[in-house]
């Protein structure tokens, strides 16, 4: 029997590609997203599923459990961006960030880990992203989501660790996906203090992702990671230099690194 592998967020971008390469190995794919019956061309089916609603969250589990007998993979991909600056980014916008970025790969978790402690074995690989690994300007909100999502793996990790289940994170930097197009970005708001750098620096993002790598990469990255008999705690994919910044900013000192990003960012 081919494992079961369950991709949120598997109707476009990184977790579409993730689904097909996996989907070609042989293994049995079920991916979400919330508007299934719009995608026309996935190659594995999809299961209905929005990150923000609990109950959504436990039929589409339910469902992949009644019909393939096992969940063995959790690929929690489903997120969205956002940009602004934090002080003019409306509150709920920040709290739907949090509620697909943190709280729902959380409410997935929980709905399959009763799954894979019955199986005694389970591999939960977050993705999450180098961003998550230092304060961005005008990312602020995002960095924040899936840094905690990063602390939230590596916390749960031990906790369920005796029941032969694995939970590890796979961190991307930017990839050529329709990340930039779906996230919410704040109104460069005329004679506002922060219209010129705020979109000096927007523009400049969307330029990253536009010439991102292919998110081939992170499928392979998956697959390897699912391959490996004892994961690392936290993995990460992308040029060179989005992932020595992680090592950049573990060995200079805070205002020497500070300097640095603004000094990226023209700030």
């Amino acid at each position: 029997m081919s494992k079961v592998i369950f991709i949120t967020g598997a109707s476009s971008g990184i977790g579409k590609s993730i689904g097909e390469f996996l989907h070609a190995k042989g293994y049995n794919v079920y991916g979400t997203s919330r508007n299934p019956e719009r995608v026309m061309d996935s190659v594995f089916p999809l299961v209905a599923l929005d990150v923000r609603d609990a109950q959504s969250i436990k039929q589409a589990v339910a469902k992949v459990i009644a019909e393939a007998g096992a969940i063995d993979v959790l690929v929690n991909n489903a997120g969205v961006g956002i940009t602004g600056p934090l002080e003019e980014i409306p509150a709920d916008e920040i709290k739907n960030n949090f509620g697909v970025n943190l709280f729902g790969p959380i409410e997935v978790m929980k709905a399959v880990l009763p799954q894979m402690r019955n199986q005694k074995s389970g591999l939960i690989i977050n993705v999450t992203s180098i961003a998550g690994y230092m304060g961005l300007p005008y990312r602020s909100v995002y960095s924040a989501s899936k840094g905690a999502l990063e602390l939230i793996t590596e916390a749960l990790r031990m906790e369920v660790k005796g029941f032969g289940i694995t939970i590890t994170s796979v961190a991307p930097g930017d990839f050529a996906t329709n990340i930039a197009a779906g996230r919410y970005h704040a109104p460069l708001l005329k004679g506002s203090a922060y219209e010129v750098p705020y979109g000096n620096t927007l523009e400049m993002m969307n330029t990253h992702v536009d010439a991102g790598s292919n998110p081939l990469e992170m499928a392979e990255a998956v697959y390897a990671i699912m391959k490996t008999p004892n994961p690392n705690v936290h993995y990460k994919v992308g040029v060179f230099m989005q992932k020595f910044s992680i090592v950049l900013k573990k060995i200079l000192p805070d205002k020497i690194y500070e300097k640095m990003l603004m000094n990226h960012y023209k700030l």
